[in-house]
Order: structure tokens, then sequence, then C-alpha cells
């Protein structure tokens, strides 16, 4: 679940909490299908909704030795703030929030993770990743006569 409705939470006091298991599957960008798994912990903010979690994911890479495919699990520490368009009770546009790209609650009041998960899982991507800690490298087969 990816997309939370936040509606009651936005209607709710200042410090409110709430936690939610995570389990779904997204695309990332350069490497297909994800599954993202884990909890996140919505607060209410005086003008948004904190997303604090860990989530567990993972990619189809080429080992920078190797060139072989093989598989990078990934644990994300997710901190983001998300910031409502519309008054929850009025429905009137709210200003935009100072933050530049700032992640925004849709005008239906919810609060879409994809985009952060998409963005946190391509940060935590290695530079170099290797299918197991010893990978030999290319095989090069020499013969001499």
């Amino acid at each position: 679940m990816l997309q939370i409705n936040v509606a009651q939470m936005l209607k709710g006091a200042i410090g409110a909490e709430r936690v939610l298991a995570v389990d779904d599957t997204l695309e990332i960008t350069g490497y297909g299908l994800s599954h993202a798994t884990g909890t996140v912990k919505l607060t209410r903010t005086n003008r948004s909704v904190l997303v604090q979690g860990e989530l567990h994911t993972g990619v189809e890479v080429s080992c920078a030795r190797c060139l072989e495919l093989c598989s990078c699990p990934l644990k994300l520490n997710i901190e983001e703030e998300y910031f409502p368009i519309t008054n929850v009770n009025s429905g009137v546009p709210l200003p935009s929030p100072d933050e530049v790209d700032a992640f925004m609650i849709d005008e239906h009041l919810i609060l879409d993770l994809s985009e952060a998960v998409r963005q946190y899982t391509l940060l935590s991507i290695p530079m170099k990743p290797l299918c197991r800690v010893n990978c030999p490298g290319i095989s090069v087969n020499t013969k001499t006569t």
C-alpha cells in the first residue's frame, strides 16, 4: 500500500500517529519492477504529515566485475514531509510550501509514497554492485601455444 488516505489524520490533532504496513510493487526507472515491504509511521504536524519508516526492496543489477545480472537487496530509511494542497475541512487550495520539490498530498487527500520510494531506491543502489564479495571478475580464457 503506497497510496494512503490521510483525510482523517489531517482532521486529527497535531502529534497524532499511525503505523502502517507497506507491501507493494512499483516501477524503478531503468531497473524494472521492485517489491517494497516494511512499515511507515505517519505523524500529523502543524502543517503536514511526516512519514518515517524502514522499507526493504531490491533491484536487478549487473555485477561491476563479472557483468552478470544479480539481485541487489536494499534497505531504505525514509523520512519525508508531505504537504496538503487543499484544506481538509473547506477544500480551499493551500499555499505551496517554501521547500523546493516538496512531496504533496493530492486534492483527494491521498499521500502517495511511490515517488519517495523510487527516489530512495535509486539513491541506495551501490555505484559498483557485486554479485558476491569475492567475485573474481570476467572469466578470461587464455590459451598459450
